[in-house]
């Protein structure tokens, strides 16, 4: 049919043998100039490379496919038709290997059913019961062990639980109306506003500008700064890549100091670990400067440990011990891990320069302001005027987005805030029914047990138990995924020692911040700051564990005595 319909074309058509010469030789290029182009092999034909008889108003039927290859590469494109501009498809061999990795796939599942099929269950815990732990010790596992993307991992977790029958399909997702995930997810999207209006970036130049005269007035104007803009950012790895670390950098490179070399030591290395250790801080000290810090009280609730006005009882906590620890840690790596340039006297210059070229505060910067101190505003006085936090947020993000500064293709692009959503709120259901179903009870009473048999008193075992959940993150490689696998397991243990609740949960909580800079691995911000090429990674492991144990004094002495005063204990 095909070779028919080609057939009457060329020998029926009205238009003389000159002009039809003419078409069949014309130059395929003409045609590239409407995008999308049709690449043709070089090996088809003249008559078919003809874009007259390319018109779908020349054929009287369609023509049918024939066994050889007359498929077209189409392309927004209108580069030159040879085969050297042409995108080469990757061979299949190259290809990156799709699905589960197999090793810690089969590891995550074995530790589940030889929990279920291998480990006799205790007399006090029912068979749903034991089915579920099995599962959620699965999912944990996962979640470390990474045989998929942990929120793919989690819905395996879920469906699990399902398939199997150990959970209803509404108890699974019950979870996923919880207020608080909620509010962790648009706390995400206040991130991506700092970052796009350029708010961040214009707090953080002005406190260079300020302080910027010395490397260490430099270093306290970042810290300052990021405790400053940590409330309303909730998310550290979005302030360390979207505002400080370019920041840091184009000081660093105007001062000769260049990431993966020598001169790295002049301004670069020391800015970046001084800003790495003082981060955990900023995010420590509100409640809403991390996501973690949520997910923490929200798995302290599960375990009858509610906390009363959450925002300012969290900062009131943290205020002290967290104001101590920002104003030494750019002071004592100063001492232990020197900058080679001592003073900055073009940094000011160089920040006024780029608030120069910034401009005045846009609209958009306004708004972002008072959204911002709005919902703070409610967070503090949420108790008072009625509004839950989550119902605080929603307002602010409800502003930003009628009045333009985001708009609902960024809240859909925000990846990670999705991602949170749907794996935070299957293991937020799942240690919800662990409680409910009794597996918390037992296992508090068998740590009782074993700390009654060791004859610890509450502040002993306090010490113990803080100490032994800050360092086991050496195995971690997220923050929120150490809180999701241990944080209920070990108030658990805290409240069988019988250390007050209270005290219990915020300090837990705070170690999830301080304990993120202790590895190149430990957070995302440690990601983001090590992939700058300025510190070495002995020096990260090195200063990361001498600053842990800097926190551990300041926190433990200053710590202990304001939260005797704000009678937590």
């Amino acid at each position: 049919m095909e070779s028919l319909a080609l057939h009457s074309i060329s020998t029926t058509t009205s238009f003389s043998l000159s002009t039809r010469n003419s078409l069949l030789h014309r130059s395929p290029k003409s045609i590239s100039k409407f995008p999308p182009s049709i690449v043709f092999p070089p090996s088809l034909p003249t008559t078919i490379r003809s874009p007259a008889l390319l018109s779908p108003k020349c054929f009287l039927f369609t023509p049918l496919h024939k066994p050889f290859k007359t498929h077209f590469q189409i392309r927004a494109s209108s580069d030159q038709h040879d085969s050297s501009t042409q995108t080469k498809l990757p061979p299949i061999a190259n290809l990156p290997p799709r699905g589960a990795k197999l090793v810690p796939l089969v590891v995550s599942v074995s530790i589940g059913l030889i929990l279920r099929f291998c480990i006799p269950k205790p007399v006090e815990v029912t068979p749903q019961a034991w089915q579920l732990l099995a599962i959620f010790l699965s999912t944990i596992a996962g979640l470390v062990l990474n045989p998929l993307p942990v929120g793919a991992w989690a819905f395996l977790g879920l469906t699990t639980s399902i398939v199997t029958r150990t959970l209803t399909f509404s108890t699974a997702f019950s979870a996923f109306t919880n207020e608080v995930i909620w509010l962790i997810v648009i706390s995400f999207f206040f991130a991506r506003g700092f970052v796009k209006t350029g708010l961040g970036d214009r707090v953080a130049t002005y406190f260079v500008k300020w302080l910027g005269k010395s490397t260490l007035g430099l270093s306290y104007g970042l810290t300052i700064s990021e405790a400053l803009i940590a409330p309303a950012m909730p998310s550290t790895t979005a302030r360390a890549g979207g505002v400080f670390l370019p920041i840091i950098k184009s000081l660093s490179l105007s001062a000769g100091s260049k990431p993966g070399d020598a001169s790295s030591s002049k301004l670069g290395s020391y800015l970046i670990q001084s800003q790495f250790q003082s981060a955990g801080n900023s995010s420590g000290l509100f409640l809403t400067a991390a996501a973690q810090n949520l997910l923490c009280l929200k798995l302290a609730e599960e375990l009858g440990v509610i906390i009363s006005s959450p925002w300012v009882s969290w900062f009131k906590a943290a205020s002290l011990p967290a104001f101590v620890s920002l104003l030494a840690t750019p002071f004592i790596l100063y001492n232990l891990y020197p900058p080679e340039t001592k003073d900055t006297p073009d940094a000011p210059a160089m920040a006024a320069k780029k608030l120069e070229n910034m401009g005045p505060v846009t609209k958009n910067e306004w708004i972002m302001v008072s959204a911002m101190v709005l919902a703070v505003s409610m967070w503090v006085l949420g108790d008072t005027l009625g509004i839950p936090s989550v119902v605080a947020a929603m307002i602010a993000l409800s502003i930003l987005l009628l009045l333009g500064v985001l708009d609902w293709a960024d809240c859909l692009s925000e990846k990670s805030a999705w991602d949170t959503l749907a794996w935070f709120a299957v293991l937020v259901g799942m240690a919800g029914q662990l409680t409910n179903l009794g597996i918390v009870t037992w296992m508090s009473g068998c740590v009782a047990k074993i700390l009654q048999s060791l004859s610890l008193s509450w502040p002993a075992a306090f010490g113990v138990l803080q100490a032994s959940y800050f360092f086991i993150h050496y195995l971690f490689a997220s923050q929120t995924g150490h809180v999701a696998a241990l944080y209920s397991a070990f108030l658990a243990m805290h409240l069988a020692a019988g250390v007050p609740g209270g005290l219990a949960a915020l300090a837990l909580a705070y170690n999830t911040n301080l304990f993120g800079a202790i590895t190149h691995y430990s957070s995302g911000q440690a990601a983001v700051y090590y992939g700058a090429g300025y510190v070495d990674l002995p020096d990260v492991f090195k200063m990361g564990f001498v600053m842990a144990l800097v926190n551990a004094i300041i926190w433990g002495a200053v710590g202990t005595v304001w939260w005797k005063f704000l009678g937590l204990y």
